[in-house]
């Protein structure tokens, strides 16, 4: 019996140093042919780098590749420390993180749903043409206009309020002038806006289109002179006899024309402001 044990330790002894050598042939046969030829054997390999990945970044929407910035993030030309707009523009975008503010311009039809500050749940949902933007950084403001029973009908409103709930385009165009309060002494059928109006669609990536009606105005007395010069308004269609026309273009400043203070050029600026404002809201 134990003359048996003992053959049986011996055949496993060698059955394992046979596993072995075999296992070391293989590794050895691995390696010699994974090892590039050279010339110099003591030479190490070159390492040669994988290629770069190509990285799709599919969090971009179709509406950021129009580029577009809204005006009241450009801050306006004064003697003062751009801290405070700096500041302004971090709060501007946290506010946009949580609501969605569109592009839209003056001339466009917009849907505005605010809480009713009166009754707790209740919210106000109003339909009408933007006539004017303005205001800079925290105080931007937007006016629409409609008229409900004959009666014309304005609403002011902050676009960085808490109490905004939803802003929704409902057709997006511009307009010959980049104000329109010259339609409160218009015609009122152009301001007449469906408040039940399916949104039309448009092309986030084309050009904006331009709208180039000309209103007809109601009879003098009008709000404003806006057959002055000093209006420039092209989207009207003044039914003017050419005295009160003449009469108009002698208040006119021609001076202003050479006035280089007036304006001045902030294409850099808005570049600047414009990848700070996606850099931010990507994260």
């Amino acid at each position: 019996m134990a003359a048996c044990v003992k053959g049986l330790d011996k055949c496993i002894f060698s059955l394992r140093f046979l596993r072995n050598l075999q296992l070391q042939n293989e590794r050895f046969l691995c390696t010699s042919l994974c090892r590039p030829a050279s010339g110099n054997n003591n030479e190490p390999s070159k390492f040669t780098p994988p290629s770069k990945p190509v990285i799709v970044d599919k969090t971009q929407t179709p509406a950021s590749q129009r580029k577009f910035l809204s005006p009241e993030f450009i801050p306006p030309r004064q003697r003062t420390d751009p801290l405070k707009f700096s500041i302004e523009r971090k709060d501007m975008i946290r506010r946009r993180k949580v609501l969605n503010i569109p592009e839209f311009y003056v001339g466009s039809i917009l849907s505005v749903t605010m809480a009713d500050p009166n009754a707790s749940g209740k919210t106000n949902r109003f339909v009408g043409i933007c006539i004017q933007r303005g205001g800079k950084g925290l105080g931007a403001t937007f006016v629409l206009r409609n008229i409900i029973e004959n009666q014309g009908v304005e609403i002011c409103y902050e676009m960085y309020s808490p109490r905004i709930q939803n802003i929704e385009v409902l057709k997006l165009e511009k307009r010959l002038d980049d104000n329109l309060m010259y339609l409160r002494d218009a015609l009122p059928e152009y301001s007449t806006v469906d408040p039940d109006m399916n949104p039309v669609p448009y092309s986030s990536t084309g050009e904006v289109p331009v709208n180039k009606i000309k209103v007809r105005m109601r009879p003098k007395p009008w709000s404003k002179r806006w057959e002055r010069p000093r209006f420039n308004i092209q989207g009207i269609r003044f039914d003017l006899s050419p005295e009160q026309m003449e009469h108009a273009q002698k208040w006119a400043q021609p001076w202003q024309e050479y006035d280089m203070l007036k304006e001045y050029d902030t294409s850099k600026l808005e570049e600047e402001i414009l990848s700070e404002v996606k850099q931010e809201m990507r994260k």
